[in-house]
């Protein structure tokens, strides 16, 4: 079940929030260029130009850049180009590191994290030469601190951080994009709505990032992709980056209160898209939910969590009410 995600829980006529990607539509100023990049379609992709916008986005040489096809393509990349013998994921979280490790040959322990700890990290990785972890967390919407990430990192050992979440939380206060002993993965799918374009890159130290593009397929990321990078890493994409997150923390506590409200446990401190709740009986409530016409995406494909426990996008205030005064129904309440 690792390669289960919450796009299978979605079907026409449903409220979806079982997907973690922003709904509104794009703003002009980005789909613009990637609508003008269509007159290329006959060259080839040239990355370049795209490379320089992200490295100079996060101060970092063009040669610690990698742009891939979405975040999860930088997961298989990893698992093709590393030999790790001892590799670590921390859970719950996104599937697709420990999936694409797994089909590359590769052995996996789990660093299962504890719901009674909010699903904050408490144990280091171990003997471990490969660490992968989320911060913001999927699914557990948990902030990691930074400084204890990057206290795992030590010679031999290659500490990877999936921020593909990074960019909802206002300010990026835990990211580890200035950290060049790490490797960050990160996404422009999810704020952005851009999941059907694939679109992400990884920030790592140059000698890797080579070796990754060593294992990426040629011309992998389209032209319309590259055309929306140079645009999200531009000034005004930060600045409205964090106008969307700052709005999306309201829409959020607003979510969080509404459910504690009818008496839902939701686990620890929110601070992503996206929350997790638990519920008794929790196959049952995911399927009334769904008659009811809510899409919420099913907890059990994440290893450390059951079928209680449920995953429901943050929307906008008036779709969060009339989720939550469903589930109380669908609860009994």
């Amino acid at each position: 079940m690792l390669r289960f995600h919450g796009d299978a829980e979605v079907a026409p006529g449903l409220v979806d929030l079982a997907v973690n990607v922003r709904q509104e539509t794009p703003p002009s100023w980005l789909t613009g260029p990637i609508a003008a990049s269509l007159a290329h379609l006959a060259r080839y992709p040239d990355p370049v130009e795209a490379t320089a916008a992200i490295a100079a986005r996060h101060g970092r040489p063009a040669d610690e850049v990698l742009l891939t096809a979405g975040a999860a393509q930088a997961f298989t990349l990893l698992a093709q180009a590393l030999r790790p013998r001892h590799a670590v994921v921390v859970h719950p979280q996104f599937t697709e590191p420990e999936s694409a490790l797994l089909t590359a040959g590769h052995a996996v322990d789990r660093l299962l994290l504890d719901a009674g700890d909010g699903f904050m990290l408490k144990d280091p990785p171990g003997s471990a030469d490969l660490v992968v972890i989320g911060n913001p967390t999927n699914p557990t919407s948990c902030l990691h601190k930074s400084v204890q990430i990057a206290s795992w990192v030590r010679p031999g050992r290659t500490v990877v951080v999936d921020e593909a979440f990074a960019d909802t939380v206002p300010g990026e206060p835990e990211t580890l994009t200035g950290n060049r002993d790490v490797v960050v993965i990160r996404s422009l799918t999810k704020t952005w709505g851009l999941a059907g374009l694939r679109i992400g890159y990884v920030l790592g130290p140059r000698e890797l990032i080579a070796e990754l593009n060593r294992h990426a397929p040629l011309w992998s990321v389209s032209t319309p992709a590259l055309a929306a990078a140079v645009a999200c890493a531009s000034p005004r994409a930060v600045r409205t980056e964090r106008e969307i997150a700052e709005r999306l923390t309201i829409d959020r506590d607003h979510l969080v209160a509404a459910l504690r409200r009818v008496g839902v446990e939701v686990a620890g401190v929110p601070r992503s898209s996206f929350v997790l709740i638990n519920v008794a009986d929790g196959t049952r409530v995911r399927e009334e939910l769904r008659s009811h016409g809510f899409a919420v995406r099913r907890g059990e494909t994440f290893p450390g969590l059951g079928q209680d426990w449920l995953r429901i996008a943050v929307r906008d205030t008036a779709t969060s009410d009339a989720f939550v005064a469903v589930l109380s129904k669908v609860l009994g309440g």
